[in-house]
């Protein structure tokens, strides 16, 4: 994986970053200071007017399979992405900006970075930005900021990787609809193999520098009592190891994860986009967002899209006309949009889950200041590789996650999934025109509390305390933000036990939004699994 991108994507129509087709704009970084883009080769968008079998919105996990397996079953397939396809580096040789140094590549339409550490040793530390269209959305609700990627492969980029199978004892909590022996012998293992997880090398590891942080984190879990375990990812890990050894440009020991990762991570670029694109019925079309969906009088839908530039203003309008449209824009993203043509009229019929069963996976962070015997490195690879699983006891897994900053920091951070039942729902908000999310923040004190089944045991054990540096100013916990969105329009709820929207034959949601809030672990697995599933059946019963 010494490529950043295979070479059938760098022919691909969907090849350019940061310039719409045709645009010939520059932007002007290089006059701020920021690493200058350059205009990639035109791509072929969706035109004004077309007519396609499947049209699929977005890119990420359940968008990505539908249209692989949808192609290898011979249907064209038109795939649209609100964000950038990156494939280009920058003046600095760079495709993605490092955790520490973010620009205008890191942040979707923002002015200023809004990192998850937002305070270190007490000082704020995120920057004025130039407004782009970057890979990392940090949209904010009153409650609640989500991450999301924006790019051609959704989430892929901007995640850890972090390729986890549920327990098959915790599934039913999960799908409760979905025939769990199905899932975990047929659909989970060919997720697995199709977005290429492999796991760490345990004896490299306990020798890796770039991995102490892990260690140290190993020790504090079985120390307190803890089952502590590796967890599989999608990065290469032959890769990691050259990394380490300095033989290969360095991408996850140089600080990039959240922001997009140049080498290493086997994104869905490189995994499903690619095997779609292969097939040659597959286009993409960036820098575009789909608005509307309302059933088409000869039949089928009229989807209206708005085409934007790197600034985010609309430079087109476009209707075209889809026989099958598949949500694919991931659980705000379809939530968002289901919301809004239900309550203006374009669907009405949509029932009224439409909306409801969203939740944030648990997500809560926190760190811990470790004594001076127990330092975790300063150089710290960005792809976590453990967890510690306290879910049967306090509801509680927790990733062992880095804190990249290039100095020793004496500290161990985490992310933690835990087993909350907060719901919240989207509504529609006529009088600003936008929808509206009910989650508050309040909430999270459940998820706060089952996390320090783990922590609080840790501290007392190792006569530590909590970081209260990190996230504001004296603050523990890191409860305003979620990595994992789930919901939205719930499987055998808001559509059928196959993501069918009831009342729109040839419509269907096929992605995270379709999953009730909680994973019990990291969701991406999950949402690709049940996708393999679900366009399993819509193959065999609907095209």
């Amino acid at each position: 994986m010494n490529d950043v991108i295979p070479q059938e994507l760098g022919r691909a129509r969907f090849s350019r970053r940061g310039f719409l087709a045709g645009s010939g704009t520059a932007l002007g970084a290089a006059a701020a200071g920021l690493p200058a883009l350059t205009a990639a080769p035109a791509a072929a968008a969706i035109g004004n007017g077309a007519t396609v079998p499947a049209l699929v919105i977005g890119t990420g996990y359940g968008g990505a399979v539908a249209a692989l397996r949808l192609a290898q079953a011979g249907v064209p397939v038109e795939m649209i992405e609100m964000g950038m396809s990156w494939t280009t580096p920058g003046s600095d040789g760079k495709i993605f900006a490092k955790v520490t140094s973010p620009d205008q590549r890191a942040y979707w339409l923002r002015t200023k970075s809004k990192a998850p550490v937002s305070n270190f040793f007490g000082f704020p530390i995120d920057s004025t930005i130039t407004k782009y269209t970057g890979v990392l959305d940090a949209e904010e609700f009153a409650g609640i900021t989500v991450y999301q990627g924006r790019g051609v492969g959704g989430g892929s980029l901007v995640n850890g990787g972090m390729a986890v199978t549920p327990k098959q004892s915790r599934f039913s909590s999960i799908l409760p609809s979905v025939d769990a022996a199905e899932m975990y012998t047929t659909y989970y293992p060919r997720a697995n193999a199709a977005l290429g997880v492999g796991s760490i090398d345990p004896a490299w590891f306990e020798t890796a520098e770039c991995y102490k942080y892990s260690r140290v984190g190993r020790k504090h879990a079985q120390r307190s009592g803890f089952a502590w375990t590796f967890v599989p990812d999608t990065y290469d890990w032959n890769y990691m190891k050259a990394e380490q050894a300095g033989t290969v440009t360095r991408s996850a020991l140089d600080g990039q994860v959240m922001y997009g990762n140049d080498h290493g991570k086997k994104s869905l670029v490189q995994t499903y986009l690619a095997s779609a694109l292969a097939t040659g019925r597959v286009n993409v079309s960036a820098l575009h967002r789909v608005t509307s969906v309302t059933p088409a009088a000869g039949g089928g839908y009229t989807v209206t899209i708005e085409q934007i530039n790197t600034s985010g203003d609309v430079v087109a309008t476009k209707t075209v006309t889809a026989a099958k449209v598949f949500f694919a824009a991931g659980s705000v993203g379809t939530s968002k949009l289901l919301v809004k043509l239900k309550a203006t009229g374009a669907l009405p019929a949509l029932n009224n889950e439409t909306g409801k069963g969203w939740g944030e996976n648990g997500n809560v962070m926190c760190g811990r200041a470790n004594h001076m015997w127990d330092s975790t490195g300063t150089l710290q690879s960005t792809i976590p590789c453990s967890g510690i699983d306290n879910w049967d006891a306090g509801g509680a897994f927790a990733e062992v996650a880095p804190l990249p900053t290039g100095i020793e920091t004496y500290a161990s951070l985490y992310l933690s999934i835990t087993n909350t039942t907060r719901r919240a729902e989207f509504t529609w908000n006529a009088a600003a025109n936008k929808v509206d999310l009910s989650w508050q923040t309040a909430w999270k004190q459940d998820s706060i509390a089952m996390a320090k089944t783990i922590f609080d045991k840790i501290n007392s054990k190792e006569g530590t305390i909590y970081r209260t540096d990190l996230f504001g100013a004296y603050k523990v916990w890191q409860d305003g933000l979620t990595y994992h969105p789930l919901g939205g329009a719930v499987l055998n709820k808001a559509t059928d036990n196959y993501g069918r929207l009831p009342g729109y034959p040839g419509l269907y949601v096929i992605d995270g939004a379709l999953i009730g809030g909680n994973t019990t672990v990291n969701p991406f697995v999950t949402i690709t699994a049940l996708a393999e599933r679900n366009i399993d059946k819509i193959i065999a019963t609907d095209i």
